[in-house]
């Protein structure tokens, strides 16, 4: 008969079986309300974060975009800053050159108002006189540097300006580069999304970088920069204004100055030719009183040869009477008589002789003054030829330089104007 073999094991009660089965069924649904309960947070901090990061992400993107909007606003101030800056630069720029052009422009009444006075420098004798033309050259020259100084002056300003503007240029640029920089990184930045391929970790991110700013640190960098930019710029369009002005006055002074000495030369050119003309005249008499004299010399000396004559007639009758024989040798009418003549002719004979002296020394008198006379008129002369070829040398000023022609020879001290008070004048003196 077969034995039934026992295996030895632990045995458990029932009450534990349940018990166990309990415990299991219990735990399971335990872990199951903990498994839900964290489902439901997992799922509410799902949606939390995912609606955090979407607002997140979306409010940066806003931040980004305004920004890209401010940054681009700066931009466009600048872009517009820095066309009217260079537009000033260029308007300054085009009235330096205009002020150096009249500053060059002045050196030809300058040359002209020296050449004036060197050639009357050739003045001879009393006519080297310090008269009103000379005053107004002296005026004129004065007048030329005074201006020269102001526009030298007003050109060292505008090139110093020109460097102020040139560097707050470069500050701009700078700054609107800068701009343009981060316009690009910023619309970059906006651009990229979740799907981008090049976005990737960064190591330490969430890091200051050195040299940061603050906004309003950067909001004063670029308003200071505008605002100095403006500043220069309405300093300029002053200075511009100014140098038109300093132009315009100069260049009425100078020619109300050029007007001024341009009338005293021919108010002096008038009052020589008219006392050229009484000279002339007075020449004229004297040369004509001279030959007069000249006359009456000759009819003198002729007076005197034959009031000689008759005083040798005289004598001889005397002498020949001398000779009468005895009582015959009387003093008769004719002896008294004949001595009378003699007495008369010799008192005529020297008031004759008297008077042809003092015709003679009268006569060397009128000489002397004439070649005085005549000296003085060559003087005149040349002084009148001498402001004349002023006056043709002062057409420069008024004439193009292309149209110029000289109206005067210097070598042959000739004139192509119908000068007549010149024309005795320059053939004496040719």
């Amino acid at each position: 008969m077969a034995t039934l073999s026992v295996k030895p094991s632990q045995r458990f009660q029932l009450q534990e079986w349940h018990t166990n089965s309990y415990l299991l069924s219990t735990n399971a649904e335990r872990q199951r309300d903990a498994s839900h309960q964290i489902r439901q947070e997992a799922r509410i901090l799902r949606n939390e974060t995912n609606n955090q990061t979407i607002w997140d992400e979306r409010d940066n993107r806003t931040r980004l975009a305004e920004r890209v909007d401010t940054v681009n606003r700066w931009k466009e101030m600048l872009d517009k800053c820095l066309t009217d800056l260079d537009a000033e630069i260029d308007a300054l720029t085009q009235m330096k050159e205009l002020a150096e052009q009249n500053l060059q422009a002045k050196n030809l009444p300058l040359d002209v108002a020296i050449q004036c006075l060197t050639l009357r420098d050739s003045r001879r004798d009393i006519d080297v006189v310090k008269d009103p033309v000379e005053e107004e050259l002296h005026k004129e020259v004065e007048t030329i540097e005074a201006t020269r100084r102001a526009l030298q002056q007003k050109i060292g300003q505008t090139f110093e300006k020109l460097c102020v503007l040139q560097d707050v240029r470069q500050q701009l640029n700078s700054d609107h580069r800068g701009k343009m920089e981060t316009l690009d990184i910023d619309r970059g930045c906006l651009s990229l999304n979740l799907k981008s391929p090049n976005i990737s970790l960064k190591i330490n991110p969430t890091r200051v970088p050195d040299g940061s700013t603050a906004l309003q640190e950067w909001d004063e960098f670029s308003r200071f920069n505008k605002n100095r930019a403006e500043a220069e710029m309405k300093e300029a369009a002053d200075l511009r204004e100014a140098i038109a002005l300093t132009i315009a006055e100069t260049n009425n002074e100078l020619e109300a100055q050029r007007v001024a000495t341009e009338f005293a030369f021919r108010k002096r050119l008038r009052e020589m030719e008219k006392l050229y003309s009484e000279l002339k005249w007075q020449e004229k008499n004297t040369l004509q009183e001279i030959a007069d004299l000249q006359e009456d010399i000759r009819h003198l000396e002729e007076d005197l040869r034959r009031k000689f004559l008759n005083l040798k007639l005289c004598h001889t009758r005397l002498e020949s009477r001398t000779y009468r024989p005895n009582v015959e040798l009387c003093r008769d009418q004719a002896q008294y008589g004949l001595t009378d003549e003699v007495h008369q002719l010799e008192a005529t004979i020297a008031a004759l002789r008297q008077k042809l002296a003092q015709a003679q020394n009268a006569l060397d008198a009128l000489f002397k003054h004439l070649a005085r006379l005549q000296a003085d008129i060559a003087c005149k002369a040349n002084s009148m030829l001498l402001d004349t070829k002023c006056m043709d040398t002062r057409r420069k000023l008024t004439v193009p330089a292309e149209k110029f022609v000289p109206e005067v020879d210097t070598f042959n001290r000739t004139t192509n104007r119908t000068l007549s008070p010149l024309k005795s004048c320059q053939l004496q003196l040719a």
